[in-house]
């Protein structure tokens, strides 16, 4: 099995016959009725040693704030604030006192950062290195809530920031190149995501915004997940990915592919989302006031794939089909 298909299964014998539950599991977020106005927003991401992440090169306390900024992106993908949090956290034995306590301050600079507390948790004794559990509740209007599902034919498909930097950062890491400043934007975009959520908000409040969620396995994945949610299909355009200097610079000298590392590669954080034309200067406006670079990378269509279209110099143009190629933890390699 891989990912999808291992939560397709947990899925089909999950009951979701609740009433005040709106929705379950297959978006960022589960969705709980608060009031008759808003609902609660539920999430939870694991971060494993070695998986996740390397204690070579990544410092604890950007590590703590990390655990928080993947969940709160999750909130924000969904137009939400976040506001409570539960950790678990599996250490190795002897305890490394030093280590627990820059992680705790990293957990406590991004709670301030996000307006959200950490109210309980659990801690454990981990043979195999660290592992790192956090659920983050949020809140949100819920006639505001962003879905999965809700793109149209038509749609612009939107990026904020900047595609394959957390991925350039990794590979940078891994390859042992750390010494040069000007990748210091892709080494922070591994270890210290920001999660966008502000520009949730913004996009939430705006009824030509129909589908969003953010960017964890790499759009090719994360677009395909968001159009089997509204039966839908999309074409990326090659040339319109936005991509930094710096990834530029950087696959150059890792002899890697810039385009594959911004469709394929994890942890981007970024939201993505899909609006109708007619929202594009609000939106451009919105980016504007909180001074974050957004992008049309592409447009959804009839059908049900993802593809990548690339319009080549003499005029000929080619197709490829991206879906679900992005990160997957079970993929055989």
């Amino acid at each position: 099995m891989n990912e999808r298909e291992i939560i397709e299964c947990i899925t089909k014998h999950s009951s979701t016959e609740c009433s005040d539950l709106i929705q379950s599991i297959g978006d960022d977020c589960a969705v709980v009725k608060k009031d008759e106005e808003n609902v609660w927003l539920l999430t939870m991401d694991t971060l494993v040693e070695s998986v996740h992440f390397n204690l070579a090169w990544h410092p604890p306390e950007l590590l703590g704030r990390k655990t928080i900024s993947v969940n709160a992106s999750d909130i924000a993908s969904m137009g939400g604030t976040p506001r409570f949090a539960l950790l678990s956290l599996g250490a190795p034995k002897p305890v490394d006192d030093e280590w627990i306590h820059a992680f705790s301050r990293g957990i406590e600079t991004a709670s301030r950062d996000y307006g959200c507390f950490v109210i309980g948790g659990d801690t454990v004794y981990s043979p195999y290195g660290y592992s790192i559990s956090l659920s983050l509740i949020g809140e949100a209007p819920a006639t505001k809530v962003r879905y999965r599902h809700g793109a149209k034919p038509g749609d612009q498909i939107w990026v904020s920031g900047y595609l394959g930097e957390a991925a350039a950062g990794l590979e940078l890491y891994q390859q042992n190149r750390v010494s040069m400043e000007h990748y210091s934007e892709l080494y922070a975009a591994h270890l210290d995501p920001v999660a966008r959520v502000e520009l949730g908000k913004a996009m939430a409040g705006l009824k030509q915004v129909h589908s969003m969620m953010d960017l964890s396995d790499g759009i090719a994945t994360d677009l395909a997940h968001l159009c089997k949610r509204s039966t839908v299909g999309a074409r990326l355009e090659r040339q319109r990915l936005p991509i930094s200097t710096a990834t530029l610079l950087a696959c150059e000298e890792l002899s890697l592919s810039p385009v594959s590392l911004a469709v394929r590669g994890g942890e981007d954080f970024e939201l993505l989302f899909t609006a109708s034309t007619a929202a594009e200067q609000n939106i451009r406006d919105i980016g504007h006031r909180l001074n974050i670079h957004l992008s049309v990378v592409g447009e959804i269509i009839e059908g049900e794939n993802v593809v990548l279209h690339d319009l080549n110099v003499d005029g000929s143009q080619h197709f490829e089909i991206l879906s679900y190629q992005g990160f997957d933890h079970f993929r055989d390699e």
